[in-house]
């Protein structure tokens, strides 16, 4: 452990040793913080910010959704969005137009460099997977998978105030 940074082994220590029984919910926003810093880390070398990998990711898989669509499959309020929208369009990574039938919504397109990132940007994230579950056997990252998934559907039915169909443990 004496090649990691300080402030690494103090956060280890502290949830092996200080609080290994502490809430669920803090171990996981650190190691989401942990993989979007070490994808931060990558994507900075292509120009590109989380925030706009977020988007860019959605659109690979749906292009041509309007800003809130983007915004509610993303998670962000719709100004985050319309502010990385803007700079994603000044980047060049995408472009904004009204669709024929509808000047109410502005849809959100790919450019040719916006598609061509995908190729470049997929492989770092899945790089920070790779490293992120290492040492851990395929049995466990299924299960692993399987309860964070769980956790996510468990807290959706209690914001929508349907606690009765969360299964007990």
């Amino acid at each position: 452990m004496s090649n990691i940074r300080p402030d690494i082994q103090n956060l280890l220590k502290h949830w092996r040793e200080s609080i290994p029984e502490d809430r669920l919910a803090h171990l996981v926003r650190d190691v989401a913080r942990a993989q979007m810093k070490a994808l931060q880390r990558r994507l900075s070398q292509h120009a590109v910010s989380f925030g706009h990998w977020t988007f860019l990711r959605i659109l690979w898989t749906q292009d041509g959704l309007t800003q809130k669509e983007l915004s509610d499959l993303a998670g962000v309020m719709e100004p985050t969005t319309y502010s990385a929208v803007r700079a994603m369009e000044e980047a060049g990574f995408i472009e904004r137009r009204q669709m024929d039938g509808n000047r109410k919504n502005m849809h959100v397109f790919l450019t040719p460099a916006g598609l061509s990132l995908e190729k470049k940007l997929v492989p770092l994230a899945e790089e920070v997977n790779a490293i992120s579950v290492r040492g851990l056997s395929e049995k466990n990252i299924t299960l692993l998978r399987k309860c964070l998934l769980s956790i996510i559907e468990n807290l959706a039915l209690e914001e929508e105030g349907d606690v009765n169909d969360v299964d007990a443990p």
